[in-house]
């Protein structure tokens, strides 16, 4: 059995994300309210494995998990593609008459902002989990409130979906990575199957820096499908970059790794995994 720690409760996105991606395997998870709680559990615990949400086609990226992934020396094992679809929930007995208030996750409200601009007569509440929401009105019986999360909360907390698919886009996927602590790390990965990497870099401060990495891993036929930078804090004007690699030779990746080196710091490869498919 694998033990997967996420940020949220049970019949949040990340349970549904975790059971996709591992499938028909057995799996216990480790609930926990922070990502910051995520990592320290795999520092706790060298068996446990992380699953987290990086980025949203709405939302953009999660830039403080960026850095926790960083400083935490997890490898990334794996990604994920959730299709993110928001229901409006609430007790069996309300109904549209009797919500005044709605509460979920900030990041699910931003993503449901056409829907509230409909309904512009409910006080909207954030909370800090869309399971936690749901969970909330039910156990608490609040009668007059609605949460905005998946559709599957409502049987797991016997809650009665108003309407479905509330989201503004309806292409809105989140990412998620899967990671550990690099001896798991090496146990889980199939180097065959790798396709992807995401390394992170810092330049100098200097003109056609970033310009020339940007050559080189063109010259190898890399195929960068994310690039991220982050203020280095305490240097002013100085920057971090995530890059995300996709290739399909991995030796040819090796050499373009080892060709854009000298003229990087802090250069380190965060993960090397297969791509993720988009789950709907």
């Amino acid at each position: 059995m694998k033990r997967i720690a996420i940020q949220g409760i049970e019949g949040s996105f990340h349970d549904i994300a975790s059971h996709q991606y591992f499938g028909d395997e057995e799996i216990e998870l480790i609930c926990c309210n922070t990502f910051e709680q995520v990592f320290a559990t795999l520092r706790n615990d060298s068996t446990a494995i992380g699953m987290a949400a990086i980025e949203n086609t709405i939302a953009g990226s999660l830039l403080h998990n960026y850095e926790l992934l960083r400083e935490s020396g997890a490898a990334i094992v794996g990604e994920h593609k959730l299709r993110i679809k928001h229901a409006f929930l609430c007790l069996p007995d309300d109904d549209w008459d009797d919500i005044t208030e709605v509460h979920s996750h900030p990041v699910a409200l931003m993503q449901c902002r056409d829907f509230l601009n409909q309904h512009d007569n409910l006080k909207v509440v954030e909370a800090s989990d869309t399971a936690g929401a749901a969970r909330m009105v039910a156990q608490g019986q609040m009668h007059g409130h609605a949460a905005i999360g998946s559709s599957k909360l409502a049987e797991k907390y016997g809650l009665k979906v108003l309407e479905e698919g509330i989201e503004t886009n309806k292409h809105n996927f989140t990412r998620f990575l899967v990671f550990a602590n690099p001896a798991r790390a090496n146990l889980l990965r199939n180097i065959m199957q790798t396709d992807k990497a995401s390394i992170v870099f810092a330049l100098p401060h200097e003109e056609g820096s970033l310009s020339q990495v940007l050559s080189i891993l063109s010259f190898y036929k890399l195929n960068l499908t994310k690039i991220q930078s982050l203020p280095i804090i305490g240097r002013e004007w100085e920057y971090l970059f995530y890059v995300d690699i996709q290739f399909s030779d991995y030796t040819r990746y090796s050499q373009g790794i080892d060709a854009i080196r000298p003229l990087t710091s802090q250069l380190k490869i965060l993960g090397e995994y297969r791509q993720g498919r988009e789950f709907v």
